[in-house]
């Protein structure tokens, strides 16, 4: 039977909660955020419930900044922003998204999941062949990390409806490009390959 891991990508206040500062995950005033937020919990839930592993990815700064390579304009703009500060409320889980205790949690700080971090240490250790990926936004951590996912092997999920963009065509355009290497299903769906 293949090993599954659940990726739960930037569930983080600064791309998730009305407050945050950064609006490429869910657009500020979205109608879908709620709904976004309750299929993320039953992702996460669904997956403890049947024991499959859950690692929490998330990206954070110094206060300074100084590691943040500023050659995009989304990396421009966290700087701009004074965004995703380790240590501070934006850089936090949002409420009942986060890591459980025992869980991994990976802290990164480019665009796609992997580069940089333990991530791929992290999936070894919990013998993971095959991902279910969900996170914001839809349109850069979660198209890319997916994409560096299968060139390392991984076969791939990706959970649209626990999935956002800034803009909904960015979103469809994003699930649209991914689903050439990976299934594109919602939670609901994800949840019964457990």
């Amino acid at each position: 039977m293949t090993r599954t891991a659940v990726l739960a990508l930037h569930y983080q206040n600064e791309v998730l909660h009305p407050d945050g500062k950064i609006r490429l995950g869910v657009a500020e005033g979205a109608t879908g955020r709620n709904q976004v937020i309750e299929r993320a919990g039953r992702l996460l839930a669904g997956a403890r419930v049947a024991g499959v592993p859950v690692v929490s990815v998330r990206v954070a700064f110094r206060p300074d900044h100084a590691d943040v390579l500023q050659n995009a304009r989304i990396f421009r703009d966290v700087v701009r922003l004074g965004a995703m500060v380790e240590g501070s409320w934006g850089a936090e889980f949002y409420p009942g998204l986060g890591p459980e205790p025992a869980e991994f949690v990976v802290t990164h700080n480019r665009i796609g999941a992997f580069h940089g971090s333990n991530l791929g240490d992290a999936l070894r250790a919990i013998g993971a062949e095959r991902l279910i990926v969900a996170g914001i936004a839809s349109s850069s951590v979660v198209v890319t990390t997916v994409a560096q996912a299968v060139d390392l092997g991984f076969e791939v999920i990706v959970a649209r409806d626990a999935c956002s963009a800034g803009r909904p065509e960015m979103h469809s355009a994003a699930m649209d490009i991914m689903s050439v290497v990976a299934e594109i299903m919602s939670v609901d769906e994800a949840l019964r390959q457990l």
